[in-house]
């Protein structure tokens, strides 16, 4: 893919229990940075493509530390804005058997909460660009990162370049301020041309209810989704089946106007670890969207299924291990 992607929102310092331990009940708690944004501009590095990422990080030995870890991997930061502040924080209880994870937010005053649209240079960071990609995650924190977003969104179209917009529809963020979140997503989606989401997402959008039972519902709900945003392009989506915290059955789509590609269902045992696999999904999306739906969807799927076995919020498969994983060889490579 030609042109960098460029991936805003809040980055946060993620604390967890270590290995199946609830937080806090374990002697040791780890510690990782995270944010659906900073961990698609990640696993597109990762990949051998310009991903960039640009947020509002505070002065001081945390954001120095939140900067060196995406440069370490491979994410372009020139865009980065420094201010006093604080980082966001999310505390993470891995779910174990039949006790689900759990995950509490502390982010309200972070430095990217409080940041306002004109901090950003926005024609001088999307220059090169190809893709902006936003979440629904941005626009939930309140009402001046809501406008924040959708400044971006409007700023790149006026400059040609694409938007990709993922739902990342988070109750627990929309529910601390008086947002409406069918008004405000509707917004986003509506200058989107690539949407990440699930039938929920379709349904909380156009305010009606669709079953995820099967490609024929599926494919409904992303037909409407489609009359309704005249601009956009592309539809991409996973359809997760949980029999526990520890075990899933995975499968992805991406929808066209005209067509669409679902991949095989593949099982997931003994997960390391399902935070981020959506961010991964994006990714894989977004890398390989331009060779047409079917690989969009497969690539997608494989970047979704190796994050579940990567400790952390970001995907560090590169195409090697993409291969590997399509071609079936899970023997250890020697």
């Amino acid at each position: 893919m030609s042109g960098a992607v460029l991936c805003i929102g809040e980055m946060l310092l993620r604390l967890s229990g270590s290995g199946d331990g609830r937080l806090f009940d374990t002697p040791a708690v780890r510690a990782h940075f995270g944010g659906a944004e900073a961990n698609v501009a990640i696993a597109l590095a990762q990949l051998g493509l310009d991903g960039r990422f640009v947020s509002r990080l505070p002065n001081g030995p945390l954001g120095d530390a939140a900067i060196d870890h995406l440069r370490r991997h491979g994410v372009a930061t020139t865009g980065m804005v420094r201010a006093p502040g604080r980082l966001g924080l999310y505390f993470l209880s891995p779910g174990a058997g039949v006790r689900a994870s759990s995950i509490v937010y502390d982010r309200t005053g972070s430095t990217f909460v409080e940041a306002a649209a004109e901090d950003f240079d926005w024609p001088r960071l999307l220059h090169g660009v190809r893709w902006l990609h936003l979440s629904g995650i941005t626009p939930a924190l309140g009402p001046t990162s809501a406008q924040l977003g959708l400044t971006a969104a409007f700023a790149a179209k006026a400059q040609g370049v694409s938007l990709s917009f993922d739902g990342n529809y988070r109750a627990t963020l929309w529910d601390k301020w008086e947002g409406d979140p069918r008004a405000i997503l509707t917004d986003y989606v509506a200058l989107a041309d690539l949407f990440i989401g699930s039938h929920r997402d379709i349904g909380l959008l156009l305010g009606r209810d669709f079953s995820g039972s099967g490609p024929k519902r599926r494919r409904e709900a992303a037909l409407a989704l489609f009359d309704a945003f005249p601009r956009l392009g592309h539809i991409a989506s996973t359809a997760r089946t949980t029999l526990d915290a520890n075990h899933y059955r995975l499968s992805a789509r991406v929808d066209g106007r005209e067509s669409f590609h679902q991949t095989d269902e593949v099982a997931l045992n003994a997960v390391t670890d399902r935070i981020g696999t959506g961010d991964a999904f994006a990714a894989g999306v977004l890398a390989a969207l331009h060779q047409g739906a079917e690989e969009a969807a497969e690539q997608g799927l494989a970047l979704a299924c190796l994050k579940h076995f990567t400790a952390g919020d970001a995907s560090v498969s590169r195409p090697s291990d993409v291969a590997a994983f399509r071609q079936g060889r899970f023997d250890v490579q020697r």
